[in-house]
């Protein structure tokens, strides 16, 4: 969510709510979480941050990895009162989301989470932002691809609420498309995306991000807040990569990602552990008032 993506706003994907998809990724993976594969291309030790919010990535290689997925627990939120959007009453300038991406052929997406108004049972949409709802974007491409936003549609099946555990994944598995799933507390959300960008094969970077987003700053500096997105647990994160005709989860090691806490390191903190490090897991808060 950190590029100006000028994005049209509608909804393109396919929903296939609660149904199996053609497409499974094998549950194997290295013999070991430490290894590398021959020519892995390493990450980058730095990565420059893009300005406009409060965001922990994890970022890849520039590598033929085939998506990024993890497990993980839904932060609590607490939110700033002086920090009300006062063109839309009842929503804040901050708004957190748990999300993963990727770019490839210079096409930059996002599959996730964000914090979401929802259909009150008087079929009106509140006011409020009151749940997490599945999102997917992407920018424009080359090829004369449009920008796109889209959302699942706003009813009890796609809400996600703090502190449940989810799964979520997406792959590229054919060309121009991916695979995006959102799974976990008896819910399901399931689509296919068009990204003219991804090909199986190429190369490309993979990431997971949880932000606290701010609304119409994107460029721009991140704006003081006492907004607070805490405990956040993912349990595990891997890539996929194709490995001797098959493919598999390869866990997100320390040695396989660039560290991005942005603006500054002082507004994260993070918690793992020894074990934690070796398959992408870890605890994070974002305290926009700083630790």
């Amino acid at each position: 969510m950190k590029q100006n993506y000028n994005y049209i706003f509608f909804l393109t994907c396919l929903i296939i709510g609660g149904t199996s998809c053609s497409h499974k990724y094998r549950t194997s993976s290295p013999k070991s979480v430490e290894a590398f594969f021959k020519n892995e291309v390493k990450p980058e030790k730095f990565i420059e941050c893009f300005p406009g919010a409060y965001y922990r990535k994890v970022n890849s290689s520039k590598d033929v990895w085939l998506g990024v997925g993890g497990t993980v627990t839904l932060p609590q939120l607490s939110f700033d009162q002086t920090r009300k959007n006062t063109k839309k009453p009842g929503q804040f300038l901050d708004n957190p989301s748990v999300y993963l991406g990727g770019n490839m052929g210079d096409q930059e997406t996002d599959f996730g989470l964000v914090w979401e108004v929802i259909r009150e049972k008087d079929g009106k949409l509140s006011k409020e932002r009151k749940a997490f709802r599945p999102f997917m974007r992407r920018s424009e491409h080359i090829n004369g691809q449009e920008p796109n936003y889209a959302q699942a549609p706003p009813e009890d099946k796609y809400y996600w609420y703090p502190g449940e555990k989810v799964t979520m994944y997406f792959q590229v598995l054919e060309p121009h498309k991916v695979h995006f799933v959102i799974e976990g507390a008896g819910k399901r959300f399931e689509c296919d995306y068009d990204c003219e960008g991804y090909i199986p094969g190429e190369l490309g970077t993979f990431k997971r991000v949880n932000a606290i987003d701010q609304v119409a700053n994107e460029g721009k500096p991140a704006q003081a807040t006492k907004t607070k997105v805490l405990n956040s647990r993912w349990d595990e994160s891997y890539y996929f990569r194709k490995n001797k005709d098959e493919i598999v989860k390869v866990p997100i090691h320390e040695g396989r990602f660039t560290d991005m806490r942005c603006p500054d390191t002082h507004f994260f903190e993070i918690i793992s552990t020894d074990e934690d490090r070796k398959k992408g897991a870890e605890t994070i808060s974002i305290n926009g008032n700083g630790y």
